[in-house]
C-alpha cells in the first residue's frame, strides 16, 4: 500500500511539473511610461501610421501620432524603426486553457454533463499555467474567449488576458455570452445517391426529432424569459437565473450553426426573444448575408485554411468568405480550431488578405471586429488614446508566417514574457547540436 501511495505521489508530482511554467513568470504592472518611436503603426481600424509613435502609462495609451514623439519625463523609449506595431490579436471561441492534452481526460475541462448548462462558467476552469498560452502570446494573441462545448446550451464564456497568476488575474470581461448549439437536421442518406432502404423514412424521423428539439428550445427560453421577469422568485433556478442577462441585454447568445437554412431559423429565434445574437461557424453565412445585415447579427467564422463543406462549392470559398461578408456589410470576425492551433490565427487572417480583403481589413477581423462582437471595443481592439496598452512589436508583417517576429508585447502596459516551451526546446537542442540561433 505504501509503495502504491508513493508511486501515485510520484506520478502527481511529475504531472504537476509537466504542466507548470517554472521559467515563465507573469509580468509586473507597468512601472514607468513607455514611448515606442519610428514604427509603422497598424491602428486596427484601417488606419496606418507609417512613421509613428505611441506612448502609454499606467496601462493606458496616452498619445499616438506621426512624426517625432513628444518628450515624456522618465519614459522608457523603444526605437522601432523599420518595425511594426499592432493591437493585440483576440482569439474568440476557443477551448484554450480548458484543454491541455487531448488524449488525457484529466486535462479536459471544456464541457459539462447534461444538455442545458447555461450556469456553467468557463472562467473558473481556465488554466493560466497552460503551456499552450505562451505559444499563442508569441504570435501576438493577447486576449481570448475560452468557450464551453457540448450539450445544447454549453455554458457561459468570458474574455481573458493571456498573462496572469490565476483566473481572477486574467478575467477581462466576465460572463459575456451564453453558447447554444443549434439543432441541425440529420439525413438518412448513405454512401452514393440512392441511400439505403428506408432512408426517406429515416430522414423524416430525423427531421421530426430536430423540430422537436427546436420546439423544446423555444419552450425553455420562454420559461427562462418568464423567470427573468420575477423580482424575487420563491425558488431559485440557477439555470434560468444565469440566462437573465440575455433578456436584459447584458449578455449575448452565441449560436453555433453552419447551414444557411439553419442560420435563418437561428435568426428567427433571436428575433423572437429580442436577443443580442452572434452566429459562430457560419459556413454558409454568405448565402444569408442580407438577413444577417438586416438584423444586425455578426458572424464569427471558423478558420479560413480549410475546404468547403460541399463538394460543389468553390474550393477557395473559405478563403473568400471574409471578403463576401465585408462587401455585404456584415460585422464578422475569425477564430481558429481548438486551442493550440489558435496560434495560427494571424495567418488565417493573412489568407483572407490574399483573397480579397486588404491587409488592414484582415487585421481588423482579428482585432477591432472581434472586440466589437465581444463588447470590449471601448478599451481594446485598436490603438487609440485612452484605450488599454495591449499591443506588440513585430520585426515583420504579423499576418505572414514567414515574416512575423514578435519581439515585445504589452498587456495593459505590462511587458509580458514571450518565452515558451517551443523556444526553450529549440534553444536546448540548438546548443546540443551547435546550431545557429
Amino acid at each position: 500500500m505504501k509503495k502504491f501511495i508513493s508511486g501515485l505521489a510520484a506520478v502527481l508530482v511529475t504531472t504537476t511539473a509537466a504542466f507548470a511554467q517554472p521559467n515563465i513568470m507573469p509580468a509586473l504592472p507597468q512601472g514607468k511610461p513607455v514611448v515606442i518611436t519610428g514604427a509603422m503603426i497598424h491602428v486596427g481600424n484601417g488606419q496606418v501610421i507609417s512613421n509613428g509613435y505611441i506612448a502609454f502609462d499606467k496601462g493606458k495609451i496616452t498619445a499616438i501620432g506621426e512624426g517625432a514623439a513628444p518628450a515624456v519625463t522618465g519614459a522608457e523609449v523603444i526605437s522601432a524603426a523599420g518595425k511594426h506595431v499592432y493591437p493585440g490579436f483576440i482569439a474568440p471561441i476557443t477551448d484554450l486553457g480548458l484543454v491541455e492534452v487531448e488524449s488525457v481526460k484529466a486535462t479536459l475541462d471544456e464541457s459539462e454533463t447534461g444538455n442545458m448548462n447555461p450556469h456553467i462558467r468557463t472562467l473558473i476552469a481556465y488554466n493560466t499555467d497552460s503551456k499552450v498560452i505562451p505559444t499563442l502570446r508569441s504570435n501576438g494573441i493577447l486576449l481570448a474567449q475560452p468557450t464551453p462545448n457540448g450539450g445544447v446550451i454549453s455554458g457561459q464564456s468570458s474574455v481573458v488576458t493571456m498573462d496572469g497568476w490565476n483566473w481572477e488575474d486574467v478575467a477581462y470581461k466576465t460572463d459575456i455570452a451564453i453558447h447554444l448549439n443549434w439543432p441541425v437536421s440529420r439525413t438518412g442518406r448513405g454512401f452514393g445517391g440512392g441511400g439505403f432502404p428506408g432512408a426517406a423514412a429515416a430522414g423524416a424521423d430525423a427531421g421530426d426529432r430536430t423540430q422537436k428539439e427546436i420546439d423544446d428550445l423555444y419552450a425553455y427560453f420562454a420559461a427562462a424569459q418568464g423567470y427573468a421577469t420575477i423580482g424575487k422568485p420563491a425558488v431559485t433556478n440557477i439555470r434560468f437565473a444565469a440566462m437573465a442577462g440575455l433578456f436584459n441585454g447584458t449578455k449575448k447568445l452565441f449560436i453555433s450553426v453552419n447551414n444557411s437554412k439553419d442560420i435563418l431559423k437561428a435568426i428567427a429565434f433571436i428575433k423572437k426573444f429580442g436577443l443580442k445574437g452572434v452566429i459562430t461557424g457560419g459556413n454558409e453565412a454568405y448565402l444569408v448575408a442580407d438577413e444577417l445585415k438586416q438584423n444586425n447579427i455578426p458572424v464569427i467564422l471558423e478558420e479560413t485554411q480549410t475546404l468547403p463543406n460541399r463538394t460543389e462549392d468553390d474550393v477557395y470559398l473559405p478563403y473568400k468568405m471574409p471578403k463576401m461578408l465585408q462587401d455585404a456589410g456584415v460585422l464578422y470576425s475569425l477564430t481558429g480550431i481548438g486551442f493550440w492551433r489558435q496560434r495560427n490565427l494571424p495567418f488565417e487572417a493573412g489568407t483572407a488578405a490574399a483573397y480579397g480583403l486588404t491587409k488592414e481589413q484582415a487585421l481588423s477581423m482579428i482585432t477591432l471586429n472581434t472586440a466589437k462582437i465581444l463588447g470590449i471595443d471601448k478599451t481594446v481592439g485598436s490603438l487609440e488614446k485612452g484605450k488599454d496598452a495591449t499591443l506588440f512589436i513585430s520585426k515583420g508583417d504579423a499576418l505572414d508566417m514567414i515574416t512575423i517576429d514578435v519581439e515585445t508585447a504589452f498587456i495593459g502596459g505590462r511587458n509580458v514574457s514571450l518565452d515558451n516551451l517551443h523556444k526553450q526546446l529549440y534553444k536546448r537542442y540548438a546548443e546540443k547540436y551547435n546550431l545557429k540561433q
